[in-house]
C-alpha cells in the first residue's frame, strides 16, 4: 500500500519536473525557438487559444521566428497577443505573415529573464511539495485507519522526503542549466 503511494508520488513529481522543464523552454534566450511562443494565448472569437493552434510557427534563421496564421483574419489578434506578452518581442506583419526578430539580449534583460526562470523553478518546487503534502496526508490516513503501523508510516514519510529532495535537486540542475544558457553571451 505504501509502495503504491510512493510510486504515485514519483510519477506526479516527475510530471511536475517535466512541466517546469517545458516551461523553461518558453523563456527566450539569444536564439530563436518556436517554444518561446508556447505560453502565449490569443483571444480568438472569444476563446483563449494557444498560438500553435492558430498558426504555423517556423524558425527560418537563427534570429527570426515567423508565424503564419491558418486564418488570415486572426493575424491582428495574434500580433496583439504577442505584443502584450512578456516575451519582449515586437511583431511586424505584412498581412499574411508575422515576423519576430530576436534581438541580442542586453545584460539587464538577461538578469530579468533569470528572475523569470527562478520564479518558474519555484513554481515547479511548489508543485513537488504539494505532491509530498498530499501523499503525507494519505499516509496519515492509512495509519489512522489501522491499515499500516506507525513504523511503516514513518518509513514511508522518510522515503517520500528522499524522493522530494531528489526531484527538487533535479529542478535545481535544470534551473542552473537554463541560467547559464540565458547568461551566455
Amino acid at each position: 500500500m505504501i509502495d503504491e503511494l510512493l510510486a504515485e508520488a514519483g510519477e506526479r513529481m516527475d510530471a511536475a519536473v517535466a512541466a517546469a522543464h517545458n516551461t523553461f523552454g518558453s523563456v527566450r534566450t539569444g536564439r530563436a525557438s518556436p517554444s518561446i511562443l508556447d505560453r502565449i494565448m490569443v483571444d480568438y472569437y472569444g476563446a483563449m487559444t494557444p498560438v500553435k493552434q492558430l498558426a504555423t510557427v517556423n524558425v527560418p534563421e537563427a534570429r527570426l521566428i515567423t508565424v503564419q496564421p491558418y486564418d488570415a483574419s486572426s493575424i491582428k489578434a495574434i500580433e496583439k497577443a504577442i505584443m502584450e506578452s512578456d516575451v519582449g518581442l515586437t511583431p511586424s506583419n505584412d498581412g499574411r505573415l508575422i515576423r519576430l526578430s530576436i534581438p541580442e539580449l542586453n545584460e539587464e534583460r538577461r538578469r530579468e529573464l533569470v528572475k523569470v526562470v527562478r520564479g518558474l523553478a519555484e513554481d515547479g518546487k511548489i508543485s513537488v511539495r504539494n505532491v509530498r503534502r498530499d501523499i503525507m496526508h494519505d499516509l496519515k490516513s492509512l495509519k489512522d485507519d489501522g491499515d499500516v503501523g506507525a513504523d511503516d508510516e514513518r518509513r514511508g514519510e522518510q522515503e517520500l522526503q528522499k524522493l522530494t529532495d531528489a526531484k527538487i535537486a533535479d529542478l535545481d540542475v535544470l534551473l542552473k542549466g537554463k541560467e547559464e544558457e540565458i547568461l551566455e553571451v
